[in-house]
């Protein structure tokens, strides 16, 4: 689940995502101030806008993301249930972790990216990425699928020159870190860092 609130540019309406889709595949059903949006073909519901969202929310919102937890689950399930709507569940693990890098490999069709796979703390992701300085051993920040950027950049699982990636490892530019290099590649973490532990970086 995602969720964006930007009163100035936007009005005052929460904007829930729950899994990416195509704005022409997509119809609405209206309920009071919800809005289901859903599949056409499926009829699964993608996502929600919710009017009059500070009537019904204490809402905390940076660069027009808003926070995502339990208070905010409890308060939008509220209203989905009023107005007879499902209800909703979100994995609210970290979206930013340290990651430890344990192969990296050659990509078979692609001469400036590699195949990455990353130890996140319980489980192991694979991540095509092309940052010329990612090595085996380092320890590295990876936005986990469901990771907002601080550009507005929704990370997904995708397909890289027919190679899976399941995340994105990081450059301090990425994140927005003060003083980050201009020049590509990734932010590599010292050994303080603990794999699979939240990177936490100013306006996530």
């Amino acid at each position: 689940m995602i969720a964006f609130y930007n009163p100035e540019g936007v009005g005052d309406i929460l904007l829930i995502t729950l899994e990416p889709f195509e704005k022409q595949n997509v119809r609405i059903e209206k309920k009071g101030d919800v809005v289901r949006i859903f599949d056409e073909k499926t009829r699964k519901t993608v996502g929600y806008n919710i009017f009059q969202a500070s009537r019904h929310f204490s809402l905390k919102a940076e660069r027009g993301r808003a926070a995502v937890d339990g208070e905010m689950i409890d308060a939008v399930n509220r209203l989905l249930r009023e107005n007879g709507f499902e209800e909703i569940s979100a994995d609210l693990s970290p979206k930013f972790v340290v990651g430890l890098v344990k192969e990296k490999k050659k990509h078979p069709n692609a001469d400036k990216l590699s195949v990455c796979q990353v130890d996140v703390g319980g489980e192991v992701l694979q991540i095509v990425c092309g940052a010329p300085n990612v090595e085996a051993g380092q320890k590295v920040v990876v936005a986990k699928v469901g990771a907002v950027m601080p550009s507005g950049m929704v990370i997904k699982e995708a397909e890289l020159r027919g190679v899976k990636s399941m995340g994105m490892i990081c450059s301090a530019r990425e994140l927005e870190l003060p003083n980050a290099p201009q020049e590509k590649g990734i932010l590599v973490l010292d050994d303080a860092y603990r794999v699979g532990e939240p990177f936490e970086f100013p306006g996530q």
